[in-house]
């Protein structure tokens, strides 16, 4: 239809999660799962829902933005269980303060990193030498990396969106995963072939996949 080719693939990932189908491919393979998926008997059942619950209220004249977010209503839970971790309200809380204490924390640069170019674009390395001005703390010196920056202790080591990280290297890695508190993280090393079925796996589970690659499927990728 005309209307999917306007949406962004985000969009059309959530109405295919809305329709219990996979989320895997290019845009052009979203479109045409949800082309398919219309033309069933299962389109017809919805929309027989969606007269009746129309019958029900009082105002007829509602448009296309309630009626997505009656049904973003109804699918709530089952794309907040594949999207976002299910936190308690203390853990929302810590995620909360951590990332305050990450706005405070300062940008920690190696010494002399304004002198030479290399510097600039390495991580952090302890200041060493007898007189070291960013040793020993002298104004207008980058400051050094200390035990007071460190993060609060109950999210550290979460990922920024509150998922527990899991690292997989194949299919069999995903089993007893929790969707609601853990995501994938695929190896670095894994291949093309098996990344596929990492990931059709993890979408069939309802796990996220942290960093998940676009690459072309090829032969029996697809």
């Amino acid at each position: 239809m005309a209307e999917y080719e306007s949406l962004t693939v985000a969009e059309l990932k959530d109405l295919l999660r809305e329709r219990d189908l996979p989320v895997s491919g290019k845009k052009a393979e979203l479109i045409a799962r949800l082309e398919e998926y219309d033309s069933s008997d299962a389109v017809e059942d919805l929309a027989d829902e969606a007269v009746e619950v129309e019958d029900d209220f009082e105002d007829d004249d509602f448009d296309d933005d309630t009626d997505d977010d009656f049904f973003d209503d109804e699918w709530d839970d089952f794309h907040v269980a594949r999207q976002k971790p299910v936190l308690d309200d203390s853990t929302t809380a810590d995620i909360a303060i951590l990332n305050s204490q990450k706005k405070k924390q300062p940008a920690f640069r190696r010494q002399e990193w304004f002198r030479y170019k290399r510097l600039s674009k390495t991580g952090w390395r302890k200041p060493k030498g007898l007189q070291s001005s960013q040793r020993v703390n002298r104004k207008y010196r980058s400051p050094m990396a200390r035990v007071g920056y460190r993060k609060i202790a109950s999210v550290r080591g979460l990922h920024p969106s509150g998922f527990e990280e899991v690292m997989v290297y194949k299919p069999a890695d995903l089993d007893g995963i929790d969707p609601e508190r853990q995501a994938v993280r695929i190896g670095a090393r894994v291949g093309n072939r098996k990344r596929a079925q990492i990931h059709d796996r993890a979408d069939d589970l309802g796990l996220r996949v942290l960093n998940r690659r676009r690459f072309q499927r090829k032969g029996d990728m697809q």
